[in-house]
């Protein structure tokens, strides 16, 4: 073998590193949609009169409840668990402790509080009526603006937090350095 050469990865470690890319892809996807709506979608809906923005968000909130926005939401935490149990036996390292640490602050800093925050907000818009409308609904759509923000810049910070781990991983061994004679 040639001496920069690596050696062939066992096949849990391969299928460890393939989860891991594919659950940092993932919170690129995620980082890049809700980036995408606070930069854009959340900064339009704020020229809207009240009706219609219950109407637009109401929609929009409806049309993301499908199998391909589920995957990308929810997968990064299997797949980084599916990660990072298959390389067990290197928890020691950096990379392992910071995927731990992404795919941890993924499930509560986004999947838990889009629960606890963004869904009931969600659901009270879905509820409102032009003829229903509450006086507080500009309120409402601050507090869900914020609430994007908030994913937003998590994120991005843990998909930028995942390709270290990537990085970290994929670096070759350092070689001991020879004693100067």
């Amino acid at each position: 073998m040639h001496p920069t050469a690596h050696p062939r990865p066992s096949p849990p470690t391969a299928l460890s590193l393939v989860a891991q890319l594919l659950a940092v892809l993932l919170l690129g996807l995620m980082a890049g949609f809700f980036a995408t709506y606070s930069a854009n979608v959340n900064l339009a809906t704020l020229e809207l009169d009240g009706p219609t923005y219950a109407q637009v968000q109401s929609a929009f909130n409806r049309n993301v409840r499908h199998a391909g926005f589920f995957v990308c939401f929810f997968g990064p935490v299997p797949l980084g668990l599916l990660s990072l149990a298959l390389a067990w036996s290197e928890r020691p390292t950096a990379w392992w402790r910071l995927l731990a640490l992404t795919v941890l602050s993924y499930a509560l800093g986004i999947v838990l509080f889009t629960r606890e925050v963004n869904l009931p907000l969600n659901h009270l818009t879905e509820s409102w009526t032009a003829a229903t409308l509450p006086t507080d609904w500009a309120d409402v759509r601050g507090a869900w603006n914020r609430a994007n923000l908030w994913r937003s810049g998590l994120s991005l910070a843990l998909f930028v937090g995942g390709l270290f781990t990537l990085v970290l991983r994929l670096q070759p061994p350092s070689l001991p350095e020879k004693p100067r004679p």
